[in-house]
Protein backbone atom coordinates (compact mmCIF):
# COMPACT_ATOMS: atom_id res chain seq x y z
CA UNK A 1 0.00 0.00 0.00
CA UNK A 2 1.02 4.06 0.41
CA UNK A 3 3.97 5.02 2.00
CA UNK A 4 4.16 8.22 3.70
CA UNK A 5 2.92 10.94 1.80
CA UNK A 6 5.99 12.96 0.10
CA UNK A 7 8.59 10.12 0.50
CA UNK A 8 6.73 7.10 -1.46
CA UNK A 9 4.41 6.42 -4.41
CA UNK A 10 1.48 4.72 -4.48
CA UNK A 11 0.11 2.70 -7.24
CA UNK A 12 -3.40 2.88 -8.51
CA UNK A 13 -2.99 -0.10 -11.34
CA UNK A 14 -6.01 -2.34 -12.30
CA UNK A 15 -5.87 -6.49 -13.48
CA UNK A 16 -6.10 -7.33 -17.00
CA UNK A 17 -5.49 -3.73 -17.79
CA UNK A 18 -2.35 -3.18 -20.08
CA UNK A 19 -0.62 0.15 -19.42
CA UNK A 20 2.76 0.05 -20.67
CA UNK A 21 3.09 3.14 -23.92
CA UNK A 22 3.33 6.25 -22.21
CA UNK A 23 2.09 8.34 -19.06
CA UNK A 24 0.84 12.09 -18.85
CA UNK A 25 2.09 13.61 -15.79
CA UNK A 26 0.59 16.55 -14.33
CA UNK A 27 -0.18 18.20 -10.32
CA UNK A 28 -3.33 19.88 -8.85
CA UNK A 29 -3.61 22.08 -5.69
CA UNK A 30 -5.86 21.30 -2.97
CA UNK A 31 -6.54 23.87 -0.67
CA UNK A 32 -6.23 23.87 3.11
CA UNK A 33 -7.79 26.66 5.78
CA UNK A 34 -5.35 28.99 6.19
CA UNK A 35 -6.65 30.55 9.02
CA UNK A 36 -5.62 30.29 12.55
CA UNK A 37 -8.03 30.14 14.68
CA UNK A 38 -8.94 26.32 15.66
CA UNK A 39 -7.51 24.53 18.85
CA UNK A 40 -3.76 24.85 18.19
CA UNK A 41 -3.88 28.45 16.83
CA UNK A 42 -1.89 27.27 13.74
CA UNK A 43 -2.10 26.42 10.52
CA UNK A 44 -1.78 23.18 9.42
CA UNK A 45 2.56 22.82 9.79
CA UNK A 46 2.08 20.08 6.50
CA UNK A 47 0.50 22.41 4.57
CA UNK A 48 2.45 25.22 2.57
CA UNK A 49 1.71 27.95 0.57
CA UNK A 50 2.63 28.29 -2.84
CA UNK A 51 2.11 31.13 -5.98
CA UNK A 52 0.30 30.29 -8.95
CA UNK A 53 0.34 32.63 -11.44
CA UNK A 54 -1.07 35.88 -9.20
CA UNK A 55 -2.62 34.15 -7.17
CA UNK A 56 -1.45 32.47 -3.53
CA UNK A 57 -2.81 29.27 -2.27
CA UNK A 58 -1.97 27.32 1.01
CA UNK A 59 -2.73 23.40 0.78
CA UNK A 60 -0.93 20.10 -0.61
CA UNK A 61 -0.41 19.08 -3.92
CA UNK A 62 -1.73 16.41 -5.92
CA UNK A 63 0.81 14.80 -8.59
CA UNK A 64 -0.66 11.71 -10.83
CA UNK A 65 0.67 9.65 -13.56
CA UNK A 66 -1.90 8.76 -15.65
CA UNK A 67 -1.53 6.22 -19.26
CA UNK A 68 -1.78 8.39 -22.40
CA UNK A 69 -4.33 5.98 -24.34
CA UNK A 70 -6.75 4.88 -21.31
CA UNK A 71 -6.88 8.15 -19.36
CA UNK A 72 -6.08 5.67 -16.22
CA UNK A 73 -4.50 7.11 -13.05
CA UNK A 74 -1.96 4.17 -12.44
CA UNK A 75 0.46 6.27 -9.89
CA UNK A 76 -0.16 9.05 -7.57
CA UNK A 77 2.03 11.04 -5.20
CA UNK A 78 1.21 13.87 -2.34
CA UNK A 79 3.57 16.53 -0.94
CA UNK A 80 3.15 20.14 0.86
CA UNK A 81 2.20 22.86 -2.18
CA UNK A 82 5.03 24.12 -2.66
CA UNK A 83 6.82 21.23 -4.19
CA UNK A 84 7.61 21.48 -7.81
CA UNK A 85 5.96 19.57 -9.68
CA UNK A 86 8.85 18.66 -11.78
CA UNK A 87 10.64 17.22 -8.91
CA UNK A 88 8.08 13.97 -8.53
CA UNK A 89 8.05 13.63 -12.10
CA UNK A 90 10.22 10.74 -12.35
CA UNK A 91 8.71 9.02 -9.12
CA UNK A 92 4.97 8.99 -10.73
CA UNK A 93 6.98 6.17 -13.89
CA UNK A 94 6.29 2.64 -13.66
CA UNK A 95 9.30 2.29 -15.86
CA UNK A 96 8.60 0.65 -19.03
CA UNK A 97 7.03 3.72 -20.72
CA UNK A 98 8.48 4.73 -23.99
CA UNK A 99 7.45 8.40 -23.72
CA UNK A 100 6.48 10.86 -20.69
CA UNK A 101 4.38 14.46 -21.63
CA UNK A 102 3.82 16.99 -19.51
CA UNK A 103 3.35 21.02 -19.21
CA UNK A 104 5.65 23.78 -19.38
CA UNK A 105 6.10 23.15 -15.49
CA UNK A 106 8.10 20.64 -16.00
CA UNK A 107 10.60 22.41 -18.13
CA UNK A 108 13.92 20.59 -17.36
CA UNK A 109 13.01 17.07 -15.97
CA UNK A 110 14.95 15.02 -18.25
CA UNK A 111 18.16 17.15 -17.24
CA UNK A 112 17.54 16.31 -13.46
CA UNK A 113 19.71 13.92 -11.57
CA UNK A 114 16.83 10.93 -10.16
CA UNK A 115 16.06 11.19 -13.88
CA UNK A 116 19.61 10.46 -15.67
CA UNK A 117 19.44 6.99 -17.11
CA UNK A 118 15.34 6.70 -17.82
CA UNK A 119 14.85 5.25 -21.32
CA UNK A 120 11.90 7.70 -21.87
CA UNK A 121 11.00 10.65 -24.65
CA UNK A 122 9.75 13.65 -22.18
CA UNK A 123 7.51 15.43 -24.38
CA UNK A 124 7.26 18.76 -22.57
CA UNK A 125 5.10 22.02 -23.62
CA UNK A 126 7.33 25.00 -24.32
CA UNK A 127 6.66 27.47 -21.60
CA UNK A 128 3.79 30.40 -23.13
CA UNK A 129 6.66 32.92 -24.06
CA UNK A 130 8.53 30.90 -25.91
CA UNK A 131 5.39 29.02 -28.35
CA UNK A 132 4.81 32.33 -29.13
CA UNK A 133 7.54 33.21 -30.71
CA UNK A 134 7.07 30.16 -32.77
CA UNK A 135 5.88 29.92 -36.84
CA UNK A 136 2.66 29.78 -37.32
CA UNK A 137 1.40 26.73 -39.52
CA UNK A 138 5.42 25.48 -39.21
CA UNK A 139 6.48 22.10 -37.79
CA UNK A 140 7.37 23.22 -34.40
CA UNK A 141 3.97 24.83 -33.17
CA UNK A 142 2.12 21.91 -35.17
CA UNK A 143 4.36 19.29 -32.98
CA UNK A 144 3.33 21.54 -29.68
CA UNK A 145 -0.42 21.61 -30.66
CA UNK A 146 0.11 17.58 -31.00
CA UNK A 147 1.51 17.56 -27.12
CA UNK A 148 -1.34 19.04 -26.23
CA UNK A 149 -3.82 17.31 -27.50
CA UNK A 150 -2.52 13.97 -25.91
CA UNK A 151 -2.71 15.89 -22.71
CA UNK A 152 -5.67 16.83 -22.68
CA UNK A 153 -7.37 14.78 -25.58
CA UNK A 154 -11.07 12.56 -25.35
CA UNK A 155 -10.96 8.94 -26.51
CA UNK A 156 -14.43 7.74 -26.68
CA UNK A 157 -16.34 6.13 -24.09
CA UNK A 158 -13.55 7.30 -21.79
CA UNK A 159 -12.18 10.58 -21.53
CA UNK A 160 -8.32 10.12 -21.16
CA UNK A 161 -7.12 14.01 -20.81
CA UNK A 162 -4.71 14.27 -17.40
CA UNK A 163 -7.02 16.91 -16.08
CA UNK A 164 -10.20 14.46 -15.96
CA UNK A 165 -9.26 12.65 -13.19
CA UNK A 166 -8.81 16.27 -11.08
CA UNK A 167 -12.22 17.20 -12.51
CA UNK A 168 -13.32 14.27 -10.84
CA UNK A 169 -11.90 14.38 -7.32
CA UNK A 170 -12.72 18.04 -6.99
CA UNK A 171 -16.15 18.47 -9.15
CA UNK A 172 -18.09 14.82 -8.52
CA UNK A 173 -16.23 13.93 -5.47
CA UNK A 174 -16.20 17.49 -3.87
CA UNK A 175 -12.20 17.14 -2.69
CA UNK A 176 -11.29 20.62 -3.91
CA UNK A 177 -10.26 20.99 -0.36
CA UNK A 178 -8.54 18.82 2.12
CA UNK A 179 -10.82 17.16 4.88
CA UNK A 180 -8.06 16.59 7.62
CA UNK A 181 -5.10 17.73 9.07
CA UNK A 182 -1.85 16.34 7.53
CA UNK A 183 -1.01 14.76 4.75
CA UNK A 184 -1.62 10.80 5.17
CA UNK A 185 -5.27 10.92 6.00
CA UNK A 186 -5.71 13.27 2.82
CA UNK A 187 -3.34 10.98 0.62
CA UNK A 188 -5.49 8.04 1.98
CA UNK A 189 -8.74 9.76 0.94
CA UNK A 190 -7.62 10.80 -2.49
CA UNK A 191 -5.93 6.88 -2.82
CA UNK A 192 -9.33 6.15 -2.49
CA UNK A 193 -11.08 8.48 -4.75
CA UNK A 194 -8.74 8.00 -8.02
CA UNK A 195 -9.28 4.31 -7.16
CA UNK A 196 -13.01 4.63 -7.77
CA UNK A 197 -12.31 7.21 -10.54
CA UNK A 198 -10.34 4.46 -12.24
CA UNK A 199 -13.27 1.58 -11.95
CA UNK A 200 -15.50 3.56 -13.40
CA UNK A 201 -13.33 4.44 -16.50
CA UNK A 202 -12.14 0.61 -16.70
CA UNK A 203 -15.83 -0.52 -17.12
CA UNK A 204 -16.48 2.17 -20.06
CA UNK A 205 -13.24 0.91 -21.90
CA UNK A 206 -14.31 -2.94 -21.24
CA UNK A 207 -17.96 -1.95 -22.09
CA UNK A 208 -16.74 -0.30 -25.23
Amino acid sequence: MAERPGRGLKRLTIPGMALKEGTIVDATIIQAPSSTKNREGKRDPEMYQTRKGKQYYFGMKLHIGVDAETGLVRSMETTPANVHDVTQAGKLLHGEERRVWGDAGYTGVGKREENQGLSVEWLVALKPGKRRLLERGGLEEWFEKTKASVRAKSLPPTRSGVEHPFLDVKRIFGYEKVRYRGLPKNHERLAVLLGITNLIRSQKLLAG
